[in-house]
């Protein structure tokens, strides 16, 4: 026992000669755990200078633009404006010699803009080309020396997640930079341009970023900022610089954009329609209409193929393959892969050349004639009312009236319209019309082919029980 007693009480001196140790040297300690770093520190640091250094490299070569009147004239000092100017936006120097990338609606209607620099220096520019159909628009200031410049980058590299920085001047708060993240890709169905595959960003975009560069780490320009969505947050979108490069391009040498032509009508293919084509709504895009001595119809394209590809590259959207036509040269040879009765075949287009052709319709009162099932009223087309509509396509049947509340209303279909086709069958009177529609089973879907101002596109119409 004594041994035993002896032996702790050893032990209980050397452990409070331990604990008095620690006790005294626990100031030293405590400074030596305050001095060591959070993990990852260092590495936050780093990037953060990087990305210092990235929007100090940039920046110079972001401008503002304002539109200036008639009277101020080149060479002239430009009067200052009211710094919180709604027609103020952003562009970006992509040439030492004074080409300055922003976006059309930045510019309006101008031949001058106002263009100021990061040193504050003013320049009147020139507007030199614009593209409503991609909203770009390019400007040239004439400088006595080189101008700071960025390049662009391939957005076809471009990834979701990856960082960008966006540039601008908002509410005229000059060289506004902000961080964010790639949020999607190929936004087609944002309906502020014709072309559309924006780059959305949740880097903040707000009123006067218009026309500033969307960069990546590199400091190369991948998109162009163009819109946000006035009612969200942290949606905001930008044009891919491989766009803009080849407007930019095009606009430079020509001062105007041309583009390829394939003359057909398109339409997405829905649900219903996918299911009365035999095809998953994926496959591609609809053809609807083939226009007279065009590209596609010397090619071989017919009303109701499915365009599924274009020169190996699949298309399912009407603004994809939009896009990837008008993206050509006309003259260009592309191969369609298109569906045509469940089966795939390739054919050769030559590509034409894009040209306007607005047609204005009025719509005639004629006697009704209903049809109630689908809801609507149809009649002969005569030659009389043809002209009167000033209709190319003199056959078919026409809309004279659609019933309030019915399916016909609800798929959009209108009075004056042209019904060539009722289930894949060409129709050229109301008796032949009427034949067709009756053949459907009780409960079955009718598929209409219409022409609308001289634009055709299928509609789906699920008859109703008397």
């Amino acid at each position: 026992m004594n041994g035993l007693d002896r032996h702790g009480r050893q032990q209980r001196l050397v452990g409070w000669v331990v604990l008095s140790g620690l006790l005294l040297c626990e100031p030293f300690l405590g400074t030596s755990r305050a001095a060591e770093e959070p993990p990852g520190l260092r590495m936050l640091e780093e990037i953060q200078t990087v990305l210092i250094a990235l929007a100090d490299r940039v920046k110079p070569a972001v401008v503002n633009i304002s539109p200036v009147s008639a009277s101020v004239k080149s060479g002239e000092t430009p009067r200052d404006r009211a710094p919180n100017n709604p027609g103020t936006g952003s562009g970006v120097i992509v040439d030492k010699d004074g080409l300055i990338v922003t976006n059309n609606h930045v510019v309006g209607d101008a031949k001058e803009v106002e263009v100021r620099l990061s040193d504050k220096s003013k320049f009147i520019g020139q507007v030199i080309g614009r593209d409503p159909d991609t909203d770009i628009a390019i400007v040239k200031v004439n400088a006595t020396t080189d101008l700071p410049t960025v390049p662009f980058g391939d957005s076809s590299k471009v990834r979701v997640g990856q960082w960008v920085i966006a540039v601008g001047n908002p509410f005229a708060l000059d060289r506004t930079v902000t961080l964010g993240v790639v949020s999607g890709l190929e936004r087609d169905a944002v309906r502020l341009s014709r072309y559309e595959a924006f780059i959305q960003t949740d880097a903040s975009i707000n009123p006067g970023n218009s026309g500033g560069p969307l960069f990546n780490i590199r400091g190369e320009v991948i998109g162009i900022n163009t819109a946000i969505i006035n009612y969200a947050q942290g949606i905001g979108f930008a044009i891919p610089s491989n766009m803009v490069q080849q407007v930019a391009g095009q606009l430079r040498a020509r001062g105007k954009v041309i583009r390829g032509w394939l003359g057909v009508g398109i339409q997405e293919v829905t649900a219903d329609l996918a299911a009365k084509f035999g095809i998953k709504e994926s496959d591609g895009v609809l053809v609807n209409d083939v226009f007279e001595n065009e590209p596609a119809a010397r090619g071989g394209l017919k009303p109701g193929d499915i365009i599924a590809k274009v020169d190996g590259h699949r298309v399912e959207t009407p603004a994809g393959l939009s896009r990837a036509v008008a993206g050509l040269t006309p003259g260009t040879r592309i191969e369609l892969e298109v569906i045509r009765n469940s089966e795939r075949r390739t054919l050769g287009v030559d590509l034409g050349e894009r040209k306007e052709d607005a047609v204005v319709a009025s719509i005639p009162a004629p006697p009704p004639q209903p049809e109630v099932k689908l809801g609507l009223n149809v009649q002969d087309l005569t030659p009389e009312l043809a002209d009167k509509l000033k209709l190319k396509d003199q056959k078919g049947v026409l809309v004279s009236k659609v019933e309030p509340g019915s399916v016909a209303q609800e798929q959009g279909l209108r009075e004056g319209d042209l019904i060539k086709e009722v289930n894949r069958q060409a129709v050229t009177s109301s008796d032949e019309f009427k034949a067709a529609v009756a053949q459907a089973k009780k409960g079955e879907s009718v598929l209409l082919r219409v022409v609308r101002e001289n634009r055709a596109f299928y509609s789906v119409l699920s008859p109703r029980d008397k």
